[in-house]
Order: C-alpha cells, then sequence, then structure tokens
C-alpha cells in the first residue's frame, strides 16, 4: 500500500518517471531560452589545429611528472591563436595546468591526465574556496576569463585523490574540527570568469577535493559526463560533483553522478555580511536534467554557503542510493532566499527527499542589527514516484521562513511520514 497524491489520472502512472511533460518555463513563470534545448556537442574540428601532446615531447608515463612540459604546449597554441591541446592514449602525470584564450582541452579514448598527489605542485593563488575568496591551491585543470572554452572526452581526468583523502582523514581524527580548507587538497577542474563553455562525455574521477568548481561563470554545459569518486574504502570527502558558485545560465544534462558529498551544489558566499561582499553572489537560471545518480549525500544542494539562489529546475532525473534529494541548508550566520525550485519528473531510491534544516556545520555568527529573515519560497515538487525512508524531513526555525511550496502528483511510501503543511506558509499539497 503507497501513498499517492493524484492531481492528474490514474493512468498516467507508469513505471519509472511518472506523467512527462515538457517545460517551457522556468519556476517563476519566466520563458526558458532556447540555448538550454541545445544538446548538441562542439564540434572538435572546429576550434583549431590540434597540439597533441606526444608531438611536443611529452611521453606517455604514468610516473614521470610533466606540468611543465604539458604547459608549454598549451602556451605554445596560445601564441600561435588558439587550438586543441590534445591528450592521447596513454596516462600524463601533471600538476597544475592552466589554459589560455583560444586553447581547449581534448583526451582522445584511452587517454589519461592524472594529478600528481603532492599539494606543492599545485600552486597557492588567489581564487575561491568554501563561499569565501582567499588564497588556496589551485586544481589539476584552470581556466579564467575565458570564453569558448571547452573540455572534451571520451578520455579521462583523474584527479589520483587517494593520498590526500587517506590524509584527511588522519587528519580528521587528529582533530575532529579540522576543516575542509586545513587539509590541504587540489580540486579537479576550477572554472573562473568563464563564458560559453563545453564540458562534454569526459570522465572526471578521483578529485582529491571538489570535482568541478565554477566560479561567476555563465553558458556553461556539462555534457554526457561520468563524474566519480569512491564512497566505500578510503572515501573521497568533500568531493562535490559540480559547484556553481555566483553563476547564471548553467545546464547539467546527461550526466552520471556518484560521489562522496552532494553532487549539484549551489554555492555564492557564506557569513553575517556576506550579502555585503561584492565578490558573493546569485545563481540564477539552472537547469539540470536527463541526470543519473549513484551514491550522492544529495542530488540537489542549495547551500551552505549560498545567498540568494532562483529559478532552479531539477527534471527528468533518476537516482539509485541518495541520501537526499533536495536538501536546503540553512545556515544561521547566513542571510539566505531560495525561491522558484523546481523538482519535477524524477524516481529512484533515497533516504530523504526534501530536507529543509539549519546547518550549523564550522559557521561563525557575528552581531548584526539588520540580519535579513532567510527564506524559502516557491518550492515545487511534481510527478515525482519515490521509495525512500523520510519524503518529508523540514523543520521550524526562528531563523528562517518558509511560505509557498506545492506538492503536486506524489508517490512515495507510507511508512516515509506525512507531509506537514502546518510548518509551511501557503503549503499546497494536491
Amino acid at each position: 500500500m503507497r501513498k499517492t497524491l493524484f492531481i492528474i489520472l490514474a493512468l498516467a502512472l507508469l513505471p519509472g518517471v511518472s506523467a512527462v511533460a515538457k517545460t517551457d518555463t522556468f519556476p517563476d513563470g519566466k520563458a526558458i531560452p532556447e540555448w538550454f534545448n541545445d544538446t548538441s556537442r562542439v564540434s572538435v574540428d572546429r576550434l583549431g589545429p590540434k597540439y597533441v601532446l606526444t608531438d611536443y615531447g611529452v611521453k606517455a608515463d604514468s610516473a614521470l611528472l610533466q606540468t611543465e612540459a604539458i604547459q608549454r604546449v598549451i602556451d605554445l597554441a596560445a601564441e600561435r591563436g588558439g587550438g586543441v591541446v590534445t591528450v592521447p592514449r596513454g596516462t600524463f602525470l601533471s600538476g597544475a595546468l592552466f589554459f589560455r584564450q583560444g586553447t581547449h582541452l581534448l583526451l582522445e579514448e584511452g587517454a589519461v591526465l592524472k594529478g600528481v598527489d603532492a599539494i606543492k605542485h599545485y600552486p597557492i593563488m588567489k581564487t575561491r574556496m568554501e563561499g569565501q575568496t582567499l588564497d588556496y591551491f589551485a586544481a589539476l585543470v584552470n581556466a579564467d576569463g575565458l570564453d569558448g572554452f571547452t573540455i572534451t572526452g571520451p578520455g579521462t581526468i583523474n584527479g589520483n585523490g587517494l593520498r590526500f583523502w587517506e590524509e584527511f582523514w588522519i587528519r580528521r581524527r587528529f582533530n575532529k574540527d579540522c576543516t575542509n580548507l586545513e587539509a590541504l587538497r587540489p580540486r579537479l577542474v576550477y572554472l573562473s570568469n568563464c563564458s560559453n563553455v563545453h564540458v562534454q562525455d569526459v570522465k572526471l574521477i578521483n578529485s582529491p577535493f571538489w570535482t568541478n568548481h565554477l566560479y561567476r561563470c555563465h553558458h556553461v554545459k556539462y555534457l554526457g559526463c561520468y563524474i566519480y569518486a569512491p564512497t566505500t574504502g578510503v572515501k573521497a570527502p568533500s568531493s562535490d560533483a559540480i559547484d556553481i558558485d555566483y553563476c547564471h545560465d548553467v545546464l547539467v544534462s546527461g550526466c552520471y553522478m556518484n560521489v562522496n558529498d552532494d553532487a549539484v551544489v549551489l554555492k555564492g558566499g557564506k557569513g553575517t555580511y556576506a550579502d555585503k561582499d561584492p565578490d558573493n553572489g546569485p545563481n540564477r537560471d539552472i537547469i539540470v536534467q536527463d541526470c543519473t545518480y549513484g551514491t550522492v549525500h544529495a542530488c540537489l544542494t542549495l547551500g551552505s554557503e549560498s545567498l540568494y539562489d532562483r529559478n532552479i529546475l531539477l527534471r527528468r532525473c533518476t537516482f539509485t542510493n541518495a541520501n537526499r534529494v533536495l536538501w536546503l541548508k540553512m545556515r544561521p550566520d547566513t542571510p539566505q532566499h531560495y525561491e522558484f525550485v523546481t523538482v519535477e519528473d524524477v524516481s529512484g531510491t533515497c533516504g530523504s527527499f526534501l530536507v529543509v534544516r539549519p546547518w550549523t556545520q564550522f559557521y561563525k555568527m557575528e552581531e548584526r542589527a539588520d540580519m535579513p529573515l532567510s527564506q524559502c519560497n516557491n518550492i515545487t515538487v511534481r510527478n515525482a514516484r519515490v521509495s525512500c525512508k523520510t519524503f518529508f524531513d523540514v523543520g521550524a526555525s526562528d531563523k528562517y521562513r518558509l511560505k509557498d511550496f506545492t506538492f503536486d502528483n506524489v508517490d512515495y511510501p507510507d511508512g516515509a511520514g506525512p507531509i506537514d503543511p502546518a510548518l509551511i506558509e501557503g503549503c499546497v499539497v494536491k
């Protein structure tokens, strides 16, 4: 016996996703631009000449560190007007690489760009981490201020994170309050101030820290990517699949994600005065669609370092072992506003489906007389068919307001507990 909340005819309930309908608008009613409907791949042949690493003296040797040699190929391609830096079949060991305007990265079949597992090969520089602008380590693949940058598979970018993970867990055993930043780990891919980016059909695995981090980017597409970090054995701590930090117009389509933290995460800043810092900002117009999730802490997370998120759409996705599907992390020390968020046409197995709770890990409350009240409003769950332990895991707080949530055609087990409309102003259960 299952608890089913109907708004449409029962005959529309098919195995898997129920009553899939084409959505032409964002949650606030704004038309979705045609750009989001185009999931065609960028043709590598149109990006300029290929600069095959082995043609320039770089060796396919998994034990030979060749950061400088690979960087010389990137710089040469840029000096000559741009082109495709091509990693052929084989394994190439490198530290941090920095792509230039007009250059692109292609990993051919059987190619592996492997990160060296010593932090000294990732220079400290001004960057963005955990909702802050600070000096921290570069990623393995870095691109700043580029227009039209492309990363293409079918090869692999392998962060080689095992040593970093082991050291993190040792530090955490020694000091349970050890933070991510204190563990000294690089990210896999960091894109900042970029536009018109395609990351397509590539394997992104074993990141020492966050796997993909976008900061102040717009018109970015992740298409058909395989994003993985281990969730058993030596787990990969904080290996978020895609962190979206102060960005707009981002599409994640047809990707597989299995990581030892949240999958798609919206960032943007943290702290009592975070809304006054010009380095922080909102996320808007984000679509995650047609994705498959293995083990993740959450399929879509807003927070913990997030200020204002609007027009966020998760649709036509399936999950097999998600701890949560939609997680709204509410920091008591940060003014936050999440609105017009829709999850629709999804199915699978999870621990909890919707979680809205205070988030107090590593937070610091300061005095502020005009501290805004945080808020979540216009949150919609539509056409969801799930097996879960808890569907509605929502807690009230004097630090935030919950308003105008809608649950429409939701099917979940009786044992997963009821939806409690009393916790939300204007809650609609159809």
